[in-house]
């Protein structure tokens, strides 16, 4: 059986903001994210459906918050709530919050794609 632990994943992504490791598992990714500073990254889902995450997400709030805006409601889910992120979304992420996170890896890797592309663009401008 498809298994792994946060020390056995490797360092993917170090910014200010996130560090981030991934494993894939099967046809999911595994992510554990710790968030360094308050950030709301509404403008990285810009060319998604609807300006919103369209990858769904089950996951575990280990220590911190986390919010989940859609359309018409938000959802907040806190140290110890294990929760599932619809499509639809645009999260808010605060400082010192660690996540584990499960996501179907052929709808991340498309959101991902686009919010890198917008990464970019930012860091060109």
């Amino acid at each position: 059986m498809p298994r792994t632990t946060k020390a056995e994943a490797s360092l993917s992504l170090d910014e200010p903001e996130i560090e981030g490791r991934y494993v894939e598992l099967g046809e999911y990714t595994v992510a554990y994210e710790t968030h360094k500073a308050d950030l709301d990254p509404a403008p990285l889902f810009r060319g998604l459906p609807g300006d919103r995450c369209q990858c769904p997400h089950w996951g575990t709030v280990v220590s911190g918050k986390i919010v989940f805006r859609y359309a018409d409601h938000d959802e907040v889910y806190q140290a110890g709530d294990t929760y599932y992120g619809a499509p639809g979304h645009v999260p808010l992420l605060f400082a010192g919050t660690e996540l584990v996170e499960f996501s179907p890896t052929a709808a991340l890797n498309a959101t991902m794609a686009v919010i890198g592309r917008n990464m970019a663009d930012a860091k060109a401008r």
